[in-house]
C-alpha cells in the first residue's frame, strides 16, 4: 500500500510496458511462489517437527506452544517489512526491492535449514531460530504488495486483474510445493531419519528457488509506471509518511481483513496439521495428502474470482 500511496493514480501515467506479458507474469508469480513456499516450509516444520528439535527440555504440549511461538514471530515482522520495503520501493523502484525481499526471505530459509539444534548449540538454536524467522517475515512482507504492484503496473489496459491474478496463485502453488515436499519426504523416511535430517532438505531446496527467482527478476526492467514518476519528479521523500497521513483508513480496513483471512487460513492448515497428527492419531502422509488436495480448490477460487471481475 506505501508504494501505491506515493504514486497516487496509477492510471494517470499510461505507458506502453517495456516488459513482455509473459515475462511480467512468470516474475510475479514465481517470487510470490518461492516467497510462500519459504515460508510454508516453516509452518508445516513447526507442526511436525520443530518443537522436538528446538525445545527438547519442555514437555509435548510446552514443545508445540514454542514451535508455533516461533511462527507467530513472522507475522508480527511482516507488516515491519511492508512499511520498509514500501518506502523504499517508493524511493528506489520496484525491481530493486523485490529483488532485496526474495533474497531475504532465500538466506533466512536456507539458513535454519543448516541451524543446529538445541542438543548441539543449546539455547543459542531458539534464539537464533526467531531471528531467522523474523527475517522471514521481512522479506514476505516486502514480497507481496511489491508483486502485486509489478503485475498491475506492467498490465496493458483492461487487463490488470488478470495481471494481478499472479501474485495471488504464489500462495497456493507455494503451499502446494512446501506440502508436497514433506508429504514425499514422510512417505520415503522413517521418524528418526525425519527428525535429524529429512526436515531440513526442504528449506535447503530453498537457495536453488531463490537463485531461479533472482535470475528471473533481474531480467526485468522497472514498471513504466514508475518510471514516468522518476521523469514528472513525482517521487515524495517519506512516502511512509504520506501513507499514514493521508490514506491511513484503506490501510487499516486492509489489514484487518487480511487478518480475518489469514487466522482463518493458518489455523485450517498449520494448527490442524499438529492436531490431527498429534491428538487425532492422523498419519503424517495422510493429513498432509489431505492439505495438499484442499489446497487446489484455494488455486480454483483465485482464478475463478478474476473471471468474476473482468
Amino acid at each position: 500500500m506505501t508504494r501505491t500511496s506515493a504514486l497516487g493514480d496509477t492510471h494517470a501515467a499510461p505507458a506502453r510496458p517495456a516488459n513482455s506479458a509473459t515475462r511480467v507474469a512468470t516474475a510475479s508469480f514465481i517470487g510470490t511462489a518461492i516467497e510462500f513456499y519459504d515460508f510454508y516450509v516453516y509452518a508445516t516444520a513447526a507442526a511436525l517437527v520443530i518443537g522436538p528439535v528446538f525445545f527438547p527440555q519442555t514437555s509435548g504440549t510446552a514443545q508445540m506452544l514454542s514451535a508455533f511461538l516461533t511462527f507467530g514471530i513472522a507475522f508480527l515482522a511482516r507488516p515491519l517489512g511492508s512499511a520498509l520495503f514500501g518506502h523504499f520501493g517508493d524511493r528506489i523502484g520496484r525491481k530493486s526491492t523485490l529483488v532485496a525481499s526474495l533474497l531475504l526471505m532465500g538466506v533466512c530459509t536456507t539458513l535454519i535449514g543448516v541451524l543446529p539444534g538445541y542438543a548441539t548449540i543449546g539455547a543459542w538454536a531458539p534464539i537464533l531460530l526467531c531471528v531467522l524467522r523474523f527475517g522471514q517475515g521481512l522479506g514476505l512482507g516486502g514480497e507481496w504488495g511489491g508483486a502485486a504492484l509489478l503485475a498491475t503496473e506492467n498490465a496493458p489496459p483492461g487487463k490488470r486483474a488478470w495481471f494481478g491474478m499472479f501474485p495471488q496463485l504464489g500462495p497456493s502453488i507455494g503451499f502446494l510445493a512446501a506440502n508436497g515436499l514433506f508429504l514425499t519426504l514422510a512417505m520415503t523416511l522413517d521418524d528418526e531419519q525425519f527428525r535429524s535430517w529429512g526436515w531440513r532438505i526442504p528449506f535447503l531446496l530453498s537457495a536453488v528457488l531463490v537463485m531461479v527467482g533472482l535470475y528471473v527478476r533481474l531480467k526485468l526492467e522497472e514498471t513504466p509506471i514508475f518510471a514516468n514518476a522518476i521523469a514528472r519528479h513525482e517521487r515524495v521523500k517519506m512516502p511512509i509518511a504520506e501513507l499514514f497521513s493521508q490514506y491511513w483508513a484503506p490501510m487499516l480496513l486492509g489489514a484487518a481483513s487480511m487478518v480475518v483471512c489469514y487466522a482463518l487460513f493458518y489455523i485450517s492448515t498449520v494448527f490442524s496439521l499438529s492436531y490431527g497428527v498429534s491428538t487425532l492419531g492422523y498419519s503424517r502422509e495422510t493429513f498432509l495428502g489431505l492439505l495438499c488436495f484442499a489446497v487446489l480448490f484455494m488455486a480454483a477460487a483465485v482464478t475463478g474470482s478474476v473471471g468474476v471481475r473482468c
